[in-house]
């Protein structure tokens, strides 16, 4: 291969669960071809900052909002897609871009839409199990469509299934013990992860003060991890106070970029539905609470969790929004399993059962034309 620099842009942002999976490809495309170039071309939303400067990685905000119906929403979607394809049409040209792989959301419709005008070849990464409104329209720009999971409702949609692409930093680097010790916890107290995706969940987090309230005996020799969001309501100081007031011994964060130290960490979890949360506690064996979030009208976050439902790898429950619905909703079947050490070891060997693949890998290889022996 030539040791000629290749630049490869990564199209999506507004969330970790669409920056983390290209993220993982970009760190495989470095070992694959160390000539290799990762740009991200993201939203210009804080999370997107924080998390590719953390990274290391070279990335571009673009201009692009997410379409809200209604006219004033339609006017500001129109607006912000035109401004943003002249500035991906300019970026792509100036960075001499050789691929495009898009990773879902609305900052990807303008950049696919820019690099088909400049016949830059596009492989879309589909991360969820009901692809939404940005990847069906990105697929039809792409020249390959790949699914990290099967798509139900549209089972032509990809090529292929290769798997949820995750990062290095999201697998456990050690046992539980060192995991918890890393990150100053008890190495001996069982823990108790909880975490609503890279921006937190109110609702999960208000659940949580009356779970730990109502529930405090139980909890008792138990400890909590609680990822709680920068912008999560109760905050993360809120939390801290609300746990103390409980005697439960927690360890609460707005966020955390070494997921793989608290996967590593923990006996349970409970967590947003969300592709890279599924696959993250799929690849870790940790059995999992998985609440969909409740605002999206089809509820799709439900059909990533499934598959480890049916396994009897996961528990799906349900957000109502309400703190007193949910302690039944979520509460009870999350008590269950803090108190059912037996049902959590027959969860944790469904997970271990099923199959690893190295999606990230797959994919570097077939983005940049590479054949070799995966990795499983």
């Amino acid at each position: 291969m030539s040791s000629a620099r290749r630049t490869v842009v990564f199209a999506g942002g507004g969330s970790g669960g669409h920056l983390s999976p290209g993220l993982a490809i970009a760190e495989r495309m470095r070992d694959v071809a160390p000539g290799v170039r990762p740009l991200f071309f993201c939203s210009t939303r804080a999370i997107d900052a924080q998390m590719l400067g953390d990274a290391g990685v070279e990335f571009r905000p673009v201009p692009a909002e997410g379409l809200a119906w209604n006219p004033r929403g339609v006017w500001r979607f129109a607006r912000a897609y035109f401004k943003g394809l002249a500035v991906a049409k300019r970026m792509l040209r100036d960075e001499g871009v050789e691929h495009v792989v898009s990773l879902g959301g609305f900052v990807t419709g303008p950049v696919t839409a820019a690099a088909r005008s400049l016949r830059i070849p596009i492989t879309l990464v589909n991360l969820d199990a009901t692809p939404g409104r940005a990847n069906r329209v990105a697929a039809r720009r792409a020249q390959r469509v790949v699914s990290a999971c099967e798509t139900p409702q549209m089972p032509k949609f990809a090529e292929a299934i290769v798997g949820m692409p995750l990062r290095r930093s999201a697998i456990a680097p050690a046992g539980r013990a060192e995991c918890r010790g890393q990150l100053g916890l008890d190495p001996v107290r069982p823990c108790l992860f909880v975490t609503g995706a890279s921006q937190g969940a109110s609702s999960l987090n208000s659940f949580m003060v009356a779970f730990a309230l109502k529930h405090k005996e139980l909890l008792s020799h138990w400890q909590v991890l609680h990822l709680a969001g920068s912008k999560g309501s109760p905050s993360a100081a809120e939390l801290d106070a609300a746990y103390a007031r409980a005697g439960v011994k927690a360890l609460v964060l707005p966020f955390l970029n070494d997921m793989g130290l608290a996967w590593g960490s923990a006996e349970l979890a409970l967590s947003r539905a969300g592709a890279n949360s599924v696959a993250e506690a799929e690849a870790n064996h940790v059995p999992t609470v998985f609440v969909p979030y409740p605002y999206h009208r089809d509820l799709h976050q439900e059909a990533n969790a499934k598959p480890l439902v049916r396994a009897g790898a996961a528990v799906l429950a349900y957000d109502r929004l309400d703190v007193a619905a949910n302690m039944q909703s979520i509460g009870e079947p999350l008590a269950t399993l803090l108190a059912d050490g037996r049902l959590r070891d027959d969860m944790e060997s469904a997970l271990r059962a099923r199959p690893q693949v190295d999606a990230a890998e797959a994919i570097a290889r077939t983005v940049l034309g590479v054949h070799g022996r995966m990795s499983h």
